[in-house]
C-alpha cells in the first residue's frame, strides 16, 4: 500500500500557508484599518509554515530545531489563526495566557523527548493542545453569530480539524505511532494530509469573511455620513418614498420634520470648522437619542437634517420637534446654534415624496423667516 510520505505531507502544509498568508497579506494591505485580523492570520500561517519546515528537517538539523521549536511554532501558529478571528471581532485575545498554556505542553514534549522518551506521549499532549485550540476557536466564532456562508464554512472547517485531532489522540492508545512525526503509517498520513487541507480551507474562509466584512462597511458608508453617522440624502429620499407608500396603503400617518441649524456658518466662521463638525455631531447625538427605533434621521446636506417619523398623528409630531428644539438650544458660553423646524404630514391620498418634501421645507422656511428656534407645522 502506498503511503504519502509525512515530509512530503508536511511541505505541502507549508507551502499551502505560506501562499494563504500572502493573499490574506495582501487583504490587510488594501482592506481599511477598521477590519482586524487579516494580518494576524497572515503572521499566523508563517509561523506554521517555519515550523513545518523545521519538523521536516528532522535528520538535517539539531534535534531541539525539529522538536522542540516545531511544536512550539505549530501551537503558536494554530493559536494566532484564533486571536486573528478575535481581533477580527473586535476582541483583545488573552495572549499571555495561551502562551503560558502551549509553553507548559511544549516543556512536556521536551520532557518526553530527552527525559524520559515517549513519542506516543509527546504526540498526545500536542494533539490535545491542538484539539482544545481549534474547538474554542470554532466555538467563538458561533457565539459571534453564524448569518453567513464564510462562518459556516470556517467553523465547519475548525470542527472537523478538532474532531480529527481527537481521533488521532484516541488512536495513539491502540495503534502504533513509532517514534517520530516522519512515520510512514497509514493513520499518521492521513492525518497530516487532512490537517493541511483544513489549513487551506480555513484559509478561504479567513478571506470570505473578510470579504463579507468589507461589503458590510461599504454598505455602510453609502448609507451613513461620515460626520454625524445619521442616514445619507439617498437613502432617506428612498426610505421616505418606502414608508410614504406604507402609510397610503395601512392608512397610519408619516410625519417629516425638515430641520436646520441657525447660523450655523457663524461657528465656522468664528470658531473654525472643527467646532462646526462638533456641533453637528453633537446635535445628531441628541436627536438620535430621543427617537424611536422605527424613527429615521438623515443628514440632507450641510447644517439640514431629515426626520422621518412613521405611524405619527401631526401633535406628536409637533410634540418631538419642540422636544429636540428645546434640547439643542446652547446653555450658557456652550457653542452650539437653535435649530428651526418645519413639520409636515402625508396626505392620505394623491400625495407623492416631492410633495411632502416641499411642504416640509416651505414650513422650515416661515419658522426661519418667523425669527428661528422655532416649530411651524406645514
Amino acid at each position: 500500500m502506498n503511503v504519502l510520505d509525512p515530509r512530503t505531507a508536511i511541505v505541502l502544509i507549508s507551502a499551502m500557508s505560506a501562499l494563504m498568508a500572502l493573499v490574506l497579506w495582501a487583504l490587510k494591505r488594501s482592506y481599511p484599518p477598521s477590519i482586524q485580523g487579516p494580518g494576524r492570520w497572515a503572521q499566523a500561517l508563517l509561523i506554521i509554515v517555519v515550523g513545518g519546515v523545521l519538523a521536516a528537517s528532522r535528520g538535517q538539523l539539531p534535534e531541539i530545531l525539529t522538536t522542540a521549536v516545531p511544536n512550539f511554532l505549530l501551537s503558536w501558529g494554530v493559536y494566532g489563526l484564533y486571536a486573528g478571528t478575535q481581533r477580527f471581532h473586535g476582541v483583545r485575545p488573552a495572549t499571555w495566557r495561551w502562551l503560558g498554556t502551549i509553553a507548559a505542553v511544549v516543556l512536556g514534549t521536551m520532557w518526553f523527548t530527552w527525559g524520559d522518551p515517549n513519542y506516543a506521549a509527546r504526540l498526545r499532549l500536542i494533539t490535545a493542545l491542538m484539539a482544545v485550540m481549534f474547538s474554542v476557536h470554532a466555538w467563538f466564532i458561533v457565539r459571534q453569530g453564524m448569518g453567513s456562508f464564510s462562518r459556516w464554512l470556517t467553523v465547519g472547517v475548525l470542527a472537523y480539524i478538532a474532531a480529527i485531532q481527537l481521533v488521532r489522540l484516541a488512536t495513539t492508545f491502540f495503534l502504533p505511532t513509532g517514534d517520530t512525526i516522519l512515520n510512514a503509517t497509514p493513520q499518521h498520513a492521513l492525518f497530516i494530509a487532512s490537517f493541511s487541507v483544513s489549513i487551506l480551507l480555513f484559509s478561504v474562509g479567513a478571506v470570505l469573511m473578510a470579504g463579507d466584512r468589507l461589503r458590510a462597511e461599504l454598505e455602510l458608508l453609502a448609507t451613513r455620513d461620515s460626520l454625524t453617522n445619521t442616514l445619507t440624502r439617498r437613502y432617506m429620499d428612498e426610505a421616505c418614498a418606502i414608508e410614504l407608500e406604507r402609510s397610503h396603503r395601512t392608512g397610519q400617518p408619516l410625519a417629516l420634520l425638515m430641520m436646520d441649524l441657525d447660523h450655523f456658518k457663524a461657528i465656522n466662521d468664528t470658531h473654525g470648522h472643527q467646532a462646526g463638525d462638533r456641533v453637528l455631531v453633537d446635535f445628531a447625538t441628541k436627536v438620535q437619542s430621543r427617537l424611536r427605533n422605527k424613527d429615521l434621521l438623515g443628514r440632507f446636506g450641510g447644517e439640514e437634517f431629515a426626520l422621518l417619523l412613521p405611524n405619527t398623528p401631526l401633535d406628536a409630531a409637533l410634540q418631538v420637534a419642540e422636544r429636540i428644539r428645546a434640547a439643542c438650544a446652547p446653555h450658557g458660553k456652550e457653542v452650539g446654534c437653535t435649530v428651526s423646524i418645519g413639520v409636515t404630514l402625508s396626505l392620505p391620498q394623491n400625495d407623492s415624496m416631492d410633495k411632502l418634501l416641499a411642504r416640509a421645507d416651505a414650513a422650515l422656511y416661515q419658522a426661519k423667516n418667523a425669527g428661528r428656534n422655532r416649530v411651524v407645522a406645514g
